[in-house]
Order: C-alpha cells, then sequence, then structure tokens
C-alpha cells in the first residue's frame, strides 16, 4: 500500500494542472453539499422551534373573570390536539413587553398593565390543528381577538420543501458531473502512462498494484475538495454568527455546535472517498484492461 500512495502522490505531481481542476471540481461540490446540509438543517430547526410555541394566541376582554379563564383552560386540556397552555396576565404581559422593547424607551413610556389584555397561549400537535382550535376560541364570548401565526409555519415548511428538492437535485447533478470528470482526468492520466503500464506489466505487475494509485488519487481529489469545502463553510459561518444571531432573534441556531461540524466533516470525507474511487474505478475498468 505504500508504494501505491508513492505512486498516487507521483501521478499528482507530475500532473499539477489535472489535479486542480479535479480538486476544483470536487470543492465545488462538496461546497453545494455542505451549504445545502447547512441550510435544511437550519430550516428544519427553525421549524421545530416555530412548532414548539405558542401557536394560538386567544386575548380576553376587559373585565374577564378567572373562573371564565379556567374554565375555558380547562376545556382546551381535554382536547388531544392541544399540547400545552399557558395563561399570561396582565402584569406577565407587561414585563414581556418592556423586555422586547428595552432598548426604545419612548415605547415604555405611559405603558402600563392596565391597558394590556391577559392572554392564554395554546400550543397543538401539529399546524393544522392551529384552525380548529382558533374557532373554538372565537365562539367563546369573553374573547376578544384570537391570533393564529400559521403563517410562520406553513412558510417554513414549504421553504424547507423547496431547500430539499432544489438542494438535492443540485447536488445529485454536482456529484455525477464531479464523477465524470474523475473518469475522464484518470482515463487521461491512464492513456499517457500507457507505455510505464505495459512494462510494469512484463515485469509481472500485478492488477491491483497497477490500478490501486490510480483509485487512490481520485479518492485524493475528493478528500482534498471535501476539506476545503468544509473549512471555507465553518469558517463563513463563524465569521457571520454575529449577524445571524442579530437577525434570528430568538431561534438559537447559532453559534453551531462543533459536533455537528465534526460530523459532517466525516460524512463529506465519506462520501468523497466514495464519489472519487468510484469515479476512478469507472476509469480504470473503462481504459486499463489489466
Amino acid at each position: 500500500m505504500s508504494r501505491a500512495i508513492e505512486f498516487a502522490k507521483r501521478n499528482i505531481r507530475r500532473t499539477p494542472f489535472q489535479a486542480l481542476a479535479a480538486s476544483m471540481v470536487m470543492f465545488l461540490t462538496f461546497l453545494a453539499l455542505m451549504i445545502f446540509i447547512i441550510l435544511a438543517a437550519g430550516s428544519q430547526a427553525s421549524l421545530r422551534y416555530f412548532e414548539s410555541k405558542p401557536q394560538v394566541i386567544a386575548f380576553f376582554k376587559e373585565g374577564t373573570s378567572s373562573e371564565d379563564i379556567s374554565a375555558i383552560d380547562n376545556a382546551l386540556e381535554q382536547e388531544t390536539r392541544v399540547t400545552k397552555t399557558k395563561f399570561i396576565s396582565k402584569e406577565e404581559a407587561l414585563q414581556i413587553y418592556r423586555d422586547r422593547n428595552k432598548n426604545d424607551p419612548t415605547l415604555l413610556e405611559l405603558v402600563t398593565a392596565s391597558i394590556l389584555p391577559a392572554s392564554l397561549e395554546i400550543s397543538t400537535q401539529t399546524p393544522q390543528d392551529l384552525g380548529p382550535i382558533a374557532e373554538i376560541l372565537k365562539r367563546e364570548p369573553v374573547v376578544s381577538e384570537v391570533i393564529v401565526p400559521e403563517d410562520v409555519v406553513q412558510t417554513l415548511t414549504s421553504v424547507t420543501k423547496i431547500i430539499r428538492v432544489v438542494g438535492g437535485i443540485t447536488v445529485g447533478f454536482l456529484m455525477i458531473f464531479a464523477t465524470l470528470v474523475i473518469v475522464m482526468i484518470i482515463g487521461f492520466k491512464i492513456r499517457l502512462k500507457r507505455n510505464e503500464i505495459e512494462i510494469m506489466r512484463l515485469l509481472g505487475a500485478s492488477s491491483s498494484f497497477i490500478r490501486t494509485p490510480f483509485i487512490l488519487e481520485g479518492m485524493f481529489y475528493g478528500a482534498a475538495g471535501a476539506l476545503v469545502s468544509w473549512l471555507l463553510s465553518y469558517a463563513t459561518l463563524w465569521y457571520f454568527t454575529p449577524f445571524l444571531q442579530g437577525y434570528l432573534g430568538e431561534v438559537k441556531l447559532l453559534p453551531v455546535n462543533p459536533l455537528y461540524m465534526l460530523a459532517l466533516l466525516g460524512f463529506g470525507l465519506f462520501l468523497a472517498f466514495v464519489v472519487g474511487g468510484l469515479g476512478s474505478l469507472a476509469a480504470v475498468r473503462r481504459y486499463l484492461k489489466t
């Protein structure tokens, strides 16, 4: 194996431009893969966050008694579609308002607990359960308004599906393209070394000894592209983390867990070895009749 590795190194050094071209194609392929996986994971985590938040908010009319509120709360707890309810008093509503607008003192002036309504926050099993629960609340005479932020969940669901479909098609196309590039480059090198390969055959070299350096070369191109694309993705994500944290607000997606990124690197390298190895193996079987 050590001699095969040495032959693979020599092949790469002798044709640096072909090696660079193959590595660049693999880099672009795996960069698209890294971006797709990060976006898909981020959108899925955002979707889970919004699904776990209170999805229906019912505001009560002024003067609603605690008995009426308890009756509605108890009735909702009997609903199988409801996972959790939380009562927000006027004082708690004021504290939430102050926390959200603490950086803008002008919004805090003249706002007291008396002008804010009490509310009940309800979480449901699925986004499809939002409508029926909202209709139940709207029929209650003590409820003044019902807010159903289902558009956020539906939009995130649609975005997640689009990312999966478009990203999957793009990455799949690039994987096929990268494999074909490896086939062409390894095949080109085999044709260049035809005389050398014939001499090795005459000297009694086995088929595996001749094939292995080319297969290792293709795997190196894949691993190099995957590693550089992972480093670039991680560095870019780390650099923009402060900006993205402010943009995402309450959705705590960043900073990304280092273990997740290491797992992503391991997956990328494994896939790179598979793609590079299959491409070079196809070239060997096509152009090297041993």
